[in-house]
């Protein structure tokens, strides 16, 4: 059973979402479910090429966009939960499964200490608690006013 190289060739080759050619350069990239030509992955805002500015890219409503066009348009990545401050969309987080903090606000709420990764901590209705301050916080608590109680690993 023998293939001519062309017909191989074929078979293998992409097309680039942003040009439609076929893509035989060697490296190509693969973003939103498509493959894309180096040259052709932009910014829809600035134009900028997205590979060599960055090893990522965002998206939003249908745009292709570099982190400062994302962040340009799309503004704050939430509120803190401790300190009920808007957080900046360039800023980073701290995240429990339902909320979001600043880094410095990700702190037990007995002792105050930061929490940092490979820390284990507590969070009970968006109050944190370091893992030696989680008994003194379920005793001080009137029959378990906490609704779900999760037990986490800090991890970045």
């Amino acid at each position: 059973f023998k293939h001519s190289s062309a017909s191989l060739r074929a078979i293998s080759l992409k097309r680039c979402v942003g040009c439609g050619h076929e893509i035989s350069d060697q490296i190509l990239l693969f973003v939103l479910d498509g493959y894309w030509h180096i040259s052709c992955l932009k910014c829809s805002c600035c134009r900028a090429q997205l590979a060599e500015i960055g090893t990522s890219c965002f998206s939003k409503s249908g745009m292709v966009l570099c982190r400062k066009d994302y962040i340009r348009l799309f503004g704050n990545s939430g509120v803190c939960r401790a300190c009920s401050n808007s957080i900046p969309a360039g800023e980073m987080v701290m995240k429990t499964p339902d909320h979001v903090y600043h880094v410095k606000c990700f702190a037990c709420s007995i002792c105050h200490r930061q929490l940092m990764p490979g820390d284990w901590f507590h969070c009970e209705n968006g109050r944190l608690f370091c893992d030696h301050d989680r008994p003194i916080a379920s005793e001080s608590l009137t029959n378990g006013t906490f609704s779900s109680p999760q037990d986490n690993n800090v991890t970045v």
